[in-house]
């Protein structure tokens, strides 16, 4: 007798932080995850009990996002832990998450900052999407992670947002050149969310708290749990037919 093979979403940088909070409600809707990280293993593997604990299947790979040269390795690594843990050769949703936070003045841009923010935030989501998308499954989907700074301007992010323009850019091309595959491409835009992403530099400060508070409709600073249970809705069947879209999850930041 067969079975269902269960869906699976990989998540880049999902040891925190967002990627946290993403595969723990992305694990609700029944999917199994693999998540991966840049330097934390002891941090990966606690979300992996913690799937785990939710009856689910879950594992940690290291990646870095901003070395190109090591996805083909990657792809062989993920190959073999489909098969090996979850009895499948391929996956259904890849969330392209992980990131750095990087904030200065446009005078004060180095050539150096700006290739560290290129490679992780476009260059690297652009090649491991195009190395993946071959054992992604027809009928599944692509989620990017972009940023509310491409609709509004803050002072020291303009590197930053401007890779995460190139990704919705990205986005719409990928959903228009696979959708014959059934599969969907879509961003998410998170606002200002107190992470310690960046340094935690809206944790920490109470001043920028108070001031992205005064610009948001809903009156407060975003959090990793605001974020996640979008993600977790794209990679269901109730959001097959959102497409090629730019979702802003900002509690209405700057209306």
């Amino acid at each position: 007798m067969s079975t269902i093979q269960n869906k699976i979403a990989v998540i880049t940088g999902g040891s925190r932080g967002l990627g946290r909070d993403m595969a723990l409600r992305i694990t609700e809707r029944g999917l199994d995850v693999i998540i991966t990280y840049n330097s934390n293993a002891e941090e990966a593997l606690k979300v992996v009990e913690l799937v785990k604990q939710q009856g689910r299947k879950a594992a940690a790979l290291p990646l870095n996002v901003g070395d190109i040269k090591g996805f083909s390795s990657f792809r062989e690594r993920l190959t073999e832990m489909l098969t090996t843990v979850f009895d499948t050769d391929h996956f259904d949703f890849l969330v392209n998450n992980a990131g750095i936070g990087g904030y200065q003045l446009i005078g004060e841009v180095t050539e150096d900052f700006f290739d560290e923010l290129y490679n992780i935030h476009f260059k690297g989501v652009y090649f491991l999407t195009q190395e993946l998308i071959p054992v992604l499954n027809d009928g599944g989907g692509i989620i990017n992670v972009s940023s509310g700074l491409t609709r509004v301007t803050f002072p020291r992010s303009s590197a930053y947002a401007a890779m995460k323009g190139a990704i919705e850019v990205f986005t719409r091309y990928v959903a228009k050149e696979f959708g014959s595959r059934g599969i969907r491409a879509n961003t998410i835009a998170p606002g200002a969310i107190m992470t310690d992403f960046g340094n935690a530099h809206l944790k920490n400060s109470e001043d920028s708290q108070k001031m992205v508070s005064s610009v948001t409709a809903l009156g407060r600073p975003g959090v990793a749990e605001d974020i996640g249970g979008v993600v977790a809705f794209l990679c269901s069947e109730d959001a097959r037919w959102v497409n090629g879209q730019r979702i802003e999850i900002s509690g209405g930041m700057q209306l």
